[in-house]
């Protein structure tokens, strides 16, 4: 069976939808396997190790975003490479890309390994969390060079136009990483240590299968061990956007740091219902982000065949597509956030806590789609500086200056959960200002 679609030819609505469907369920996937840790603890091991696992999720993002950065650079070389039909060189990029992405992640998990219990400590982690939320952290990131390695093997499987298959890998990994979080839960009797080990665990599989695809692979980008060497040139293409790229996502996380210092100076049940209810947020972004994904692939490819026409459309159906998605995901969060919450705590007033972070957040998911797509859009021209500059300001600098201004003011955990909404629209406007500036000039040189 076929499962590539073509960018750069047919019907962008069916194409982008084709392209995202089994990357959105990969992505949900991905979030089911901290949700499912967080489901496992807060039901069978109580509050303290809800808290726990719940308070590690900002720093989590912050390391794993440089791999997702690096990802997403991966995938947009890629892409172009095999636009333009330069194969060659699409294959080189693959076999350096594999190399980069065993020393970053690697360095990345040292320093995780070495600094985890420091920055906690440093976001006010409550005393009586400290210590599970430290093991739940250095387990997890034991995992990290196979969440590398899958983020690897996706991108180059997506820029093919084959999002099907990661979808297959990660489901059968999902399912390991549910019946290892029971397993060790409820039968050896272990808590945060447990469903760290889970998702460990799950991460190699889904790595490991994924990599056996492309070493069995035929045609185009077969990966060989023997061609598995550092090209400079393609390593610096990479770089040139992954890094900019997972310092986007790093910023994010950052400022979320900053947020979840403020969520911490309220009681322990507000710390746990904004950890109940914080599930919906990488369960919206990530089902959204696989438009981004589609968003970036297909403008690089159709970049790299000199289509500008399809790359300005390719733009504007993706974004559609978040608005709406993040627009009926938000709703049906703020609909059904009892359900929902319940999934995670069963104290009453952990989701009363949980429902006062719902209310503010849901309708305000649809928001993010103009920037994030935008972002992507840029990313698929392959510019990604200013756009990381952009989300400096916009999103980390006006975040820390609300929470110590209109939060300081009002102190109410409300006025520090609208600082999301009001920053992207911010950092929305100036995205789309450059985009427009990046896709003329594009137009001009072509």
């Amino acid at each position: 069976m076929n499962c590539k679609i073509d960018m750069c030819n047919g019907n962008l609505y069916k194409n982008i939808l084709s392209f995202s469907v089994p990357l959105m369920l990969s992505n949900l996937l991905q979030v089911l396997f901290n949700m499912a840790d967080i489901a496992v603890v807060g039901r069978f091991a109580g509050a303290l190790a809800l808290g726990a696992v719940g308070s590690t999720s900002t720093l989590i993002l912050l390391f794993t975003g440089i791999l997702i950065g690096l990802g997403a650079g991966i995938n947009v070389v890629t892409a172009y490479f095999l636009g333009a039909k330069k194969h060659k060189d699409a294959a080189e990029a693959m076999h350096t890309a594999l190399l980069l992405c065993l020393i970053i992640s690697g360095t990345v998990a040292i320093a995780a390994l070495a600094l985890s219990e420091s920055i906690l400590s440093l976001m006010g982690t409550k005393s009586e969390l400290l210590s599970g939320a430290v093991l739940y952290f250095r387990i997890y990131m034991l995992g990290l060079p196979a969440l590398s390695l899958y983020n690897f093997g996706n991108a180059v499987l997506s820029a093919l136009g084959d999002t099907r298959r990661p979808l297959i890998f990660l489901s059968i990994a999902g399912a390991i990483n549910i019946i290892l979080n029971l397993f060790f839960v409820l039968v050896l009797h272990m808590s945060e240590d447990g469903v760290a080990a889970a998702s460990a665990i799950s991460q190699y599989v889904s790595a490991i299968l994924v990599l056996l695809a492309l070493f069995h692979g035929v045609g185009i980008l077969k990966l060989r061990l023997c061609d598995v060497k550092l090209n400079v040139d393609k390593a610096r293409k990479i770089l040139k956007i992954g890094i900019p790229s997972g310092f986007q996502y790093a910023i994010f996380a950052f400022a979320n740091v900053f947020i979840q210092t403020g969520v911490n100076t309220f009681d322990a049940a507000m710390v746990a219902g904004n950890a109940a209810a914080a599930n919906a947020d990488p369960l919206i972004y990530d089902i959204m982000a696989a438009f981004y994904t589609a968003c970036s692939s297909f403008i690089a490819q159709n970049a790299g065949a000199g289509n500008k026409k399809r790359v300005l459309r390719s733009y504007f159906v993706s974004t559609l597509y978040a608005f709406l998605t993040g627009l009926v995901l938000g709703g049906a969060a703020l609909l059904f956030s009892q359900q929902f919450l319940s999934l995670f705590a069963t104290d009453a007033r952990v989701i009363i806590a949980g429902q006062k972070r719902l209310g503010v957040m849901a309708l305000s998911y649809c928001v993010s789609a103009f920037m994030d797509a935008t972002i992507a859009a840029s990313r698929g021209l392959g510019k990604t500086l200013v756009p990381s500059a952009i989300v400096i300001a916009g999103s980390c600098v006006f975040r820390i200056v609300w929470l110590y201004t209109v939060f300081a003011h009002f102190r109410t955990i409300e006025s520090l959960f609208l600082l999301y909404v009001f920053s992207w629209i911010i950092t929305s406007i100036a995205e789309i200002a450059y985009f427009v500036f990046c896709y003329k000039k594009f137009s001009t040189d072509r």
